[in-house]
């Protein structure tokens, strides 16, 4: 991998590209790559911290700023081949004499040839000024595959002569989608906390992911109590996750049996209804993290900057991964995609996350849920994006049933003179979270009015002041429902015996 990179990078310079932008957050990895294809050529360093360095030793030269650093090399190019390194200048790009040395430099690279200067830009951020669009090139390290994360993993354990107990397909598994640096710095402190490396460690590889996120701000870890018990009804819903389950829980055997990585869901359905807690109990059920992708948190003010940060959050979920990657009314996130109105911003986000969908191959599974379908891009809906799409309706009369009695259950105020049956019957058309205001109002009221027990009465009359979702969004339903019926959309609840 690390050949194919050099090899890149050689062949950038040799087509006179004037900037080429290296989004890497390991300086020593990156100054390695620039040594290797350096031969012949003047080097000069800048550090963000130190000014001018030198590129062999880092010793600094001289306390120079980034403006009296390009001025005092720019020239060099007409003498002799010369590379200029600027490490973490990506806060600097908005200075319009900045822009304007930069775009100097590579204009003289690109049309003199008596000048021959290359800048490398190296930084963990990418940031473009339109000004410099058509000047940089970005290139990306490729993460280490499961063939090259075994090697690395023998390696460390040959240096320090040690032996991988065990489980060394499910570690690399584990950690795919970090970089080299990263799975080097996990192993060494799971030597230190143990002495050896094994099956064992993968708990701890997860706790260091989960530090990765908390850092990036492009993602957020869910903490949750919810269990797949929970869930009253989507028994459809609820015997799939179970299956894929058993998948993520014995990940490295199924792989090996040939069976392919699940990808995700599509939940589609009415507010209220249990599509926000299937993602938790999801996570829980296969015992991985729960990350949240806000896709408005990856706006960005620059050319090109929206775009890295779904980038960049795509590639944290890989590292964090596995992991459950919700996303949480993802019509809203992709709103208005190929209407005349769209955002070229968003059709592009767009873009870059159905490709990740496709092509990916880690063990990332995507729980996208959605109140309103008439808003999603029909390519979101089409096989092979999804592992399947579900429709979570309004709880049916067991359903009810159900979910009154987990709220009850839940707050200890369950008991079997609550007539449950006929709570269902006056609760037609109530979404799960009218049902759980039913509850709470009841329970409160009771409190106040320093009350031990509740009483099907009482809740009886809560129920009488409630409005309900089939009332207050009748129209929506109504919609939703016929947009339904026209798509193989599987429903997440069984049949009901008794229609409600």
């Amino acid at each position: 991998m690390q050949m194919r990179t050099e090899e890149l990078l050689a062949s950038y310079v040799d087509a006179l590209r004037p900037i080429i932008y290296i989004n890497h957050f390991d300086a020593t990895v990156v100054d390695d790559l620039i040594g290797k294809i350096s031969d012949g050529v003047k080097v000069h360093e800048f550090n963000n911290a130190l000014g001018a360095v030198s590129f062999e030793g880092k010793t600094p030269m001289r306390d120079y700023l980034l403006e009296e650093f390009l001025k005092s090399c720019m020239n060099d190019g007409y003498d002799h081949p010369t590379y200029l390194v600027l490490k973490d200048i990506h806060h600097e790009l908005e200075q319009p004499k900045i822009i304007g040395l930069l775009k100097w430099i590579s204009e003289k690279n690109l049309n003199l040839e008596s000048y021959y200067c290359t800048i490398f830009v190296v930084s963990p951020r990418i940031v473009i000024p339109i000004e410099l669009e058509n000047y940089i090139t970005i290139v990306d390290f490729p993460l280490p595959q499961e063939d090259r994360i075994r090697t690395i993993i023998g390696e460390f354990a040959k240096d320090l002569n040690i032996e991988v107990t065990d489980g060394i397909n499910e570690m690399a598994l584990s950690f795919k989608g970090l970089h080299e640096f990263q799975i080097k710095q996990i192993l060494n402190l799971a030597y230190q906390n143990g002495g050896g490396i094994s099956r064992d460690d993968k708990t701890l590889i997860l706790k260091e992911k989960e530090q990765f996120v908390k850092k990036s701000g492009m993602l957020e870890i869910v903490n949750f109590k919810e269990t797949i018990n929970d869930i009253g009804g989507l028994e459809n819903l609820k015997e799939w996750l179970g299956r894929k389950a058993k998948i993520f829980n014995d990940l490295d055997r199924a792989v090996r049996f040939g069976v392919d990585i699940p990808k995700g869901i599509m939940i589609i359905g009415m507010p209220g209804c249990g599509k926000s807690l299937a993602a938790k109990a999801t996570a829980d059920l296969f015992k991985i993290p729960l990350v949240r992708l806000d896709v408005g948190r990856l706006m960005g003010k620059y050319v090109g900057e929206s775009e890295d940060n779904m980038r960049r959050a795509l590639q944290l979920a890989e590292a964090i991964s596995p992991c459950v990657l919700w996303i949480d009314e993802i019509e809203k996130a992709f709103a208005g995609i190929g209407g005349n109105s769209s955002n070229d911003v968003t059709t592009r986000l767009f873009g870059q996350f159905l490709t990740w969908m496709q092509e990916k191959e880690n063990t990332v599974f995507i729980v996208a849920t959605a109140n309103d379908i008439s808003q999603l891009p029909p390519e979101f809906l089409r096989k092979g994006r999804f592992d399947e799409l579900f429709f979570v309706d309004l709880p049916n009369d067991e359903e009810r049933k159900k979910i009154l009695e987990i709220h009850l259950k839940k707050r200890g105020r369950w008991n079997r003179e609550i007539d449950i049956h006929k709570l269902s019957e006056e609760t037609v058309g109530y979404n799960g979270a009218d049902l759980e205001s039913v509850v709470k109002d009841t329970i409160e009221r009771a409190f106040i009015e320093e009350r031990k027990n509740i009483s099907t009465d009482d809740l009886q009359k809560t129920i009488s002041e409630t409005n309900s979702i089939s009332k207050t969004l009748k129209e929506k339903i109504d919609k939703l429902k016929s947009a339904i019926e026209k798509m193989d959309i599987k429903r997440a609840s069984k049949e009901d015996k008794k229609r409600s």
